[in-house]
């Protein structure tokens, strides 16, 4: 990874000594914003259905088991090993920060274990300064990686109460040594002469990661120690921008004089690097709302929006993470996005989301949820890719890199590390985060569904906790369009559900049945009720349901159609509900060895499952597959694998009827869901075979050549993206003769 030293030498501009502003007046957190929706505590929402098959498929595959053997996990010097990638030291930190969520989340017994053997192992090696970690030097201590530690470690103190006190106890001893170390010339932070530890300044970028642990333990375990925990987040950020040039102030980034709207070599750019590089912005993003929770500043409220619309409009792909191979460019759709980025815009945007409230927020967290992260996943969740594109037609060992910015030609591999492996540790996060963050509690004591998969929320509401309540979402979303509600409650209580921005309002609606039972000293009364109606959620977006004491069951109904959204140089993609649909490429699998990143050689059995699960995969398209189609997307249909089969043995589709909620059922989701023909219910787009020529060993940007149709258009088979591994997303679009859909 290419990335600037320029900290070094400027590190001695720096004042021998930080100034902070005194928060004595602040004793706790009450001060802090509060979230307009606040997830439950982790542990309380439990997956099912699909969801719960892909959170089994990642215990079972490479994130539940590099713990076992992978040489940045298993070998780790943060418990006695003697192997990192970088002087980050931020390995297995990323790795923790995703398994606790997955370990409660599903409440795997053996995960639990490598989280309890990881948190025993770094609490009791706690030095006795306070440092958490093995580094005992100035030069090797960088603050960067204990964010990630910290928030592994305010997961498990909310999931596991038997561990809470010295957890906090911890926390507390850290940031004493943290807020002194920064107070001395910001140690820790900006490097200075021959310190190693962050060489390049990723640190300098991500110093708003101090905030949530801090304003966790400033809210519930504040221990007379608030001043401390106040300075210790200004400092970060102060230190992060005290020198002009060449900090990582977000706030001069997010606004529409700074933001670039294109970048290449030849574009003025005269900001840090770090505010370009891809997981720095999808990290970024926080930044100033981290810095609104502290202070209540509306500006800082509204420029968190402001960066969620310049990303939106200028960086976001049609999958929903952001368009950076390493560093940003453009949209076109040949550009990779790395794994971790989209693992980070889940995060992200769920977290915004919380605070702002505005449902295109949540939109987003799913459209990634469901397209841009599953994509770079295999089925069986055993390897991933560095980089995607949009328009993929093949997945191997690429002839050149110049096509990206600072990604290797093996980047777009499915592997253990096909690049840099952040992407390796990184990823376990995104799906048991969203479970987490999919139910939340609403200001006004109720409870919301806001990203719409199947899972069981289990709170106590009330001012004094009384109503025990337990909702069971029972769905096949995004892969069908219904959901039924199961909800018991002590009380009565307001319950959400969030609807998507796509769907038709005029025709989606809600049905309701509830019984609640009442015992006199003479009787025993139930009474039934039931209702129906065109849902009318509010500006916010959500559906309101009042739930009365008992048990009521709840099933709504959303109706939309496909969108088709144009792109420049006249291309189209083509989304249905919450899923982006592109060109199913069929395609054959060649397994090698897997290599080490750097130097591209095997990598030696002692950094590989012993079970011979961990391989490398090219991908090609099969003998006839066709890629280089152009579209009419005005000839569409949606279609549904139907019961019977065809005459060859494959799966016979039938047209679905789009004046109909689509209702799938769980029986129909295959499993591995995000496998090519997993998902039942696909679209039939108007195609046409066209001259695409192939530029830098992939396929040429649309408008850089001219469409020419060849042969007669035919039905192409269009899938949700996130199934296809090798795909088409962004397409020509033209007007052609009428297509035969045969169905």
């Amino acid at each position: 990874m290419v990335v600037p030293k320029i900290f070094v030498a400027l590190a001695a501009l720096v004042g021998t000594r930080a100034a902070v502003v005194s928060r004595s007046s602040l004793e706790d957190g009450t001060t802090l914003v509060q979230p307009v929706y606040k997830p439950l505590e982790l542990g309380s929402v439990k997956p099912l259905g699909w969801f719960k098959d892909q959170l089994e498929l990642e215990a079972a595959g490479l994130s539940g088991n590099m713990f076992d053997f992978y040489r940045f996990v298993h070998d780790s010097r943060y418990i006695g090993g003697s192997t990192e990638y970088s002087g980050l030291d931020e390995a297995s930190p990323y790795w923790f920060n995703g398994l606790v969520p997955l370990a409660f989340g599903m409440g795997d017994e053996r995960i639990r274990g490598q989280v309890k053997y990881y948190l025993d192992y770094i609490l009791d090696h706690q030095q006795e300064d306070g440092w958490i970690g093995f580094e005992t030097t100035r030069a090797t201590r960088g603050l960067w990686a204990r964010c990630l530690l910290l928030l592994g470690l305010i997961q498990y103190a909310e999931a596991d109460p038997t561990q809470t006190e010295r957890i906090v106890d911890a926390m507390h001893r850290y940031v004493v040594l943290a807020h002194s170390m920064l107070q001395n010339n910001y140690t820790g932070l900006i490097v200075h002469g021959n310190d190693t530890f962050d060489t390049a300044g990723f640190g300098v970028g991500r110093t708003h990661e101090m905030h949530i642990p801090m304003q966790w333990l400033l809210e519930h375990y504040p221990r007379n120690n608030s001043q401390i925990i106040w300075e210790t987040m200004e400092l970060m950020i102060d230190g992060g921008v005290v020198i002009p040039q060449w900090g990582a102030d977000w706030r001069t980034f997010w606004t529409d004089k700074s933001y670039p709207k294109v970048l290449y070599d030849t574009t003025p750019y005269d900001l840090s690097w770090v505010f370009i590089h891809g997981v720095n912005m999808a990290q970024g993003l926080r930044y100033p709302l981290s810095l609104y929770i502290n202070s209540g500043d509306e500006a800082l409220k509204a420029q968190t929006r402001k960066a969620v619309d310049l990303l939106a409009q200028y960086h976001r792909s049609l999958a929903g993470t952001i368009l950076a191979d390493e560093y940003i460019s453009d949209l076109n759709p040949s550009r990779g996005a790395e794994l971790c980025i989209a693992a980070e815009v889940m995060f992200s945007s769920s977290y915004i989301y919380q605070y702002l409230g505005d449902n295109d927020i949540a939109d987003w967290a799913e459209q990634t949820a469901f397209n841009a992260f599953p994509v770079s996943v295999a089925p069986d969740w055993w390897s991933h890719q560095y980089v995607q594109q949009e328009n993929q037609p093949w997945s191997r060992n690429l002839s050149t890199d110049d096509l990206w910015w600072d990604v290797n030609s093996y980047a777009n591999v499915f592997g253990l590390e096909p690049n840099y492996p952040c992407c390796t540790v990184n990823h376990p996060q995104a799906y048991p985060k969203f479970l987490a963050n999919s139910f939340a509690t609403t200001a006004d004591g109720g409870l919301a569904h806001v990203f719409l998969i199947p899972g069981t929320a289990a709170t106590s509401l009330g001012s004094d906790g009384s109503n025990t309540v337990l909702v069971s979402a029972n769905t096949t979303y995004p892969f069908g369009h219904t959901i039924t509600y199961s909800i018991s409650a002590s009380e009565p209580f307001d319950f959400y559900v969030r609807i998507p921005t796509w769907a038709d309002t005029s025709k989606s609606t809600i049905t309701s049945a509830s019984a609640s039972a009442s015992t006199s000293s003479n009787s025993h009364i139930e009474t039934r009720s039931s209702n129906s109606s065109t849902i009318s959620p509010s500006s916010l977006g959500l559906q309101h349901i009042p739930v009365p004491a008992g048990t009521t069951t709840t099933t709504l109904r959303l109706s939309t159609t496909p969108r088709v959204v144009p792109r420049a140089n006249n291309t189209a993609a083509i989304y249905y509900g919450a899923l982006l649909y592109a060109l199913a490429i069929e395609h054959d699998t060649v397994t090698f060895p897997p290599v080490e990143y750097r130097s591209m050689r095997a990598l030696p059995p002692s950094t590989l499952d012993p079970e011979g699960r961990t391989k490398d995969f090219a991908l090609t398209p099969k003998e006839g597959s066709r890629w280089n189609v152009a579209i009419d997307p005005s000839q569409i249909r949606v279609v549904r694998r139907s019961s019977t089969s065809t005459s060859n043995g494959t799966a016979a589709f039938e047209e679905h009827d789009t004046d109909d909620a689509l209702e799938v059922s769980p029986d129909e989701l295959e499993n591995p869901i995000w496998e090519l023909g997993a998902p039942p219910v696909e679209l039939r787009v108007a195609a046409v075979e066209i001259d695409w020529p192939i530029v830098m060993d992939t396929a040429a940007d649309p408008g850089t050549f001219d469409v020419t149709p060849k042969g007669k258009p035919f039905a192409a088979r269009f899938v949700p993206y996130g199934s296809s591994k090798l795909h088409m997303a962004l397409l020509p679009a033209l007007e052609l003769d009428d297509v035969d859909f045969g169905i």
